[in-house]
């Protein structure tokens, strides 16, 4: 089911977690917390709206990181309902588009229901003090059209990283988590 995420709330504060990643350790918010920012991205691996933009995402997170910018995946679906979501899986997806950054999996979906997550992908954009400064979408693509879009999460944390005002947040637009 198609689902858009929720408006920005220039008041919420990044939630503290500890999630299991794909490498089998634990992180938590201050683990991977960056110096001047802090990308939160709820992916999962069947989701077609998160394959259409997976590379843009790797490359923006790639990038990021020069600018101060930690990033992190959490995939928080069932994975009994959808087992393409298990965790043998993320650790397939996350190899097979040489996904760089921790890919945690929220099994009690206690993370995503802190963040208020409602689609995957959902992209959250924190401040060098965790305060949310992004939340939209990954660029201004259709599905299977990338000529021409504009960067629109890399452009927005790289002003975050610079202590900027965010010109755009447009929600993400993609399947709605699945909840037990």
């Amino acid at each position: 089911m198609l689902a858009q995420s929720n408006k920005l709330d220039s008041q919420f504060m990044a939630k503290d977690f500890k999630l299991l990643g794909i490498d089998n350790k634990y992180y938590s918010l201050s683990n991977i917390k960056g110096s001047r920012g802090t990308l939160i991205c709820f992916i999962c691996n069947h989701c077609p709206y998160v394959k259409n933009i997976i590379h843009d995402l790797v490359k923006d997170t790639n990038e990021l990181k020069d600018h101060g910018v930690s990033s992190i995946a959490i995939m928080p679906n069932d994975v009994e309902a959808y087992p393409k979501d298990s965790f043998d899986n993320m650790v397939l997806f996350s190899k097979n588009n040489s996904l760089n950054i921790p890919y945690l999996y929220d099994k009690k979906q206690s993370v995503a229901k802190a963040y208020n997550a409602v689609c995957t992908p959902d992209f959250y954009g924190f401040d060098n003090n965790l305060m949310l400064k992004y939340r939209g979408r990954i660029n201004n693509s259709k599905m299977n059209y990338h000529s021409l879009f504009k960067r629109e999460l890399f452009q927005a944390m790289v002003e975050v990283s610079k202590n900027k005002k965010v010109t755009n947040n447009i929600p993400s637009i993609g399947c709605s988590i699945k909840w037990k």
